[in-house]
């Protein structure tokens, strides 16, 4: 028999041989990483435990491509640690001197919890550095998946947002969606594609596509039967001016809700096209809202925005005058119609975002209106499920607006998206004024002075009620002398008669322009 000493050496000899082996081809796997040619040098913000996996990925077989240089982290409970051989070396405030440093050709941040102000204060200390900036999926994107601590993406203008990103229930929007048939107007468009992918998720029976632009309802139709294949989807080629296509359409379909999301929405195009601004915005939403009430639709929503807030531009004031219509309709019929009122949605058609954008890929410059002008921002997703929880709440004849927040620069948005492409702004990429262009203004409103602001059941929207009830009688007169404009009068006689109707509509001359220069 073996004393009892010996089977115990043994025991703590083999555990230590085990564990050297392991420590062994640890060392091996990072000597290899260290000395890989492709390897990317990358600073990690956030030494807690998103910071530890994502280092311990990258010295793993399957993080070959990225070599941990180094985290910054400003708890300082934290401060001379070494997370798997990385050391934590300073704050977010260290941040460009460690770049530099350290020669990071990226900074990744791996905090999935952090808050919008923490973003944009990361952002802010890595101008300068010319790499480009990553994070980590979200919270919940992890929870759900944890292989998706690898889908490392570039940090977006949406983690940027002013305001914390708007979460609603999306549970009880089954009971207004589920079974229905449900019509969507420009539905090719950023905002309209978005509402036709969100409405499909709740299995309606039927997705009636009405859009005129081919091309954009071909895409959408083949994208929505792929991910759909229980839901009918009736593509419907149509102008929304037209009203014998639009009352086809809704005869054959026989929607129970309608969303209008049509409308021409560029301020300077409008400007310069008044009478197609009037036809589609105005005379297009009045044909879509009364087939709607001719055929028993139960709700409409019409998507509208704050520039028809005490307009200065063409496209605002038809656009209010629009709100104007649907809130008379209210009392006709059985349908309920609902306004949704927001500014800018980031990233949509033919917007600022992809604008700039374009403008750094081709080396600059990115321009710029004004210094001071402003704009309130959105994603896409939030403006449409703000949409969609607005015709939930909505009874009928009310106008509901999303608590955005405050209003952002563009300029600080434009110096944003050169920082995030790696590049430092009035250096690799200058930023130029071009001067306001015609019915532009410095900054959006969200409410007019008559308007007084309601709370609702959902903490981040409002409603707008006006003390004066938009009477029929009113707007009938105005509504036929601009049908005449349109037809036979020049565009003087045509905006003269829209501010007869939008009697809070102050049209910018060039030379009020030049004084806000």
């Amino acid at each position: 028999a073996y004393p009892r000493s010996v089977i115990i050496l043994t025991g703590v000899l083999s555990g230590l041989f085990l564990a050297g082996i392991r420590l062994v081809v640890r060392w091996f796997r990072e000597w290899l990483h260290v000395v890989s040619p492709s390897a990317r040098r990358v600073l990690v913000v956030g030494a807690g435990n998103a910071g530890e996996l994502l280092i311990r990925d990258m010295l793993s077989d399957g993080g070959a491509h990225y070599r941990p240089i180094g985290l910054v982290d400003d708890d300082p409970i934290k401060r001379r640690m070494k997370i798997h051989g990385v050391p934590v070396m300073g704050t977010i405030a260290d941040i460009p001197g460690l770049a530099r440093t350290l020669v990071a050709h990226e900074i990744i941040v791996a905090i999935p919890s952090a808050s919008t102000s923490l973003k944009q204060r990361i952002l802010a200390a890595s101008e300068g550095c010319k790499v480009p900036i990553k994070t980590l999926p979200s919270v919940k994107q992890l929870l759900a998946n944890p292989e998706a601590l690898r889908q490392v993406r570039p940090m977006s203008l949406e983690d940027l947002l002013h305001r914390e990103p708007i979460q609603m229930d999306r549970q009880e929007l089954y009971p207004l969606l589920e079974g229905k048939r449900v019509l969507v107007t420009g539905a090719g468009g950023s905002i309209g594609s978005e509402l036709c992918r969100q409405i499909a998720r709740y299995h309606p029976t039927m997705l009636i596509l009405f859009e005129r632009y081919e091309n954009g309802l071909f895409a959408l139709d083949l994208e929505l039967r792929a991910q759909y294949p229980k839901v009918t989807i009736v593509p419907a080629i149509g102008d929304v001016t037209v009203p014998e296509r639009v009352a086809e359409v809704l005869q054959q379909t026989d929607p129970e809700l309608v969303f209008h999301a049509a409308a021409h929405k560029h301020v300077p195009l409008m400007e310069l096209n008044p009478k197609e601004a009037v036809r589609n915005n105005v005379f297009g939403t009045k044909t879509v809202a009364e087939a709607s009430l001719a055929n028993g639709v139960d709700r409409f929503v019409l998507i509208s925005t704050d520039k028809a807030v005490n307009p200065t531009s063409i496209m605002g004031a038809t656009k209010r005058l629009a709100e104007d219509l649907i809130q008379s309709l209210s009392h006709r019929g059985r349908t309920k119609y609902t306004v949704v009122r927001f500014g800018n949605v980031l990233g949509s058609n033919g917007s600022v975002v992809p604008f700039f954008a374009d403008q750094i890929r081709r080396g600059g410059p990115v321009t710029v209106t004004h210094p001071e002008i402003k704009r309130f921002f959105m994603t896409i997703p939030e403006a449409v499920q703000l949409v969609l929880q607005a015709s939930l709440l909505g009874q009928g004849g009310e106008v509901f607006v999303l608590d955005m927040g405050e209003q952002v620069k563009v300029v600080d948005l434009a110096r944003n998206m050169i920082v995030l492409s790696g590049l430092v702004p009035d250096q690799d990429i200058q930023i130029v004024y071009s001067g306001l262009r015609l019915g532009e203004k410095l900054y959006e409103e969200l409410f007019e002075e008559t308007e007084q602001v309601e709370p609702t059941a959902h903490a981040k929207i409002r409603r707008a009620v006006n003390a004066s009830v938009v009477q029929s009688n009113r707007l009938d007169p105005a509504i036929v002398h601009l049908e005449a404009a349109v037809s036979h009068g020049d565009d003087d006689e045509l905006i003269r008669r829209l501010n007869e109707a939008v009697p809070t509509y102050a049209p910018m001359s060039p030379r009020s322009i030049e004084h806000t220069h």
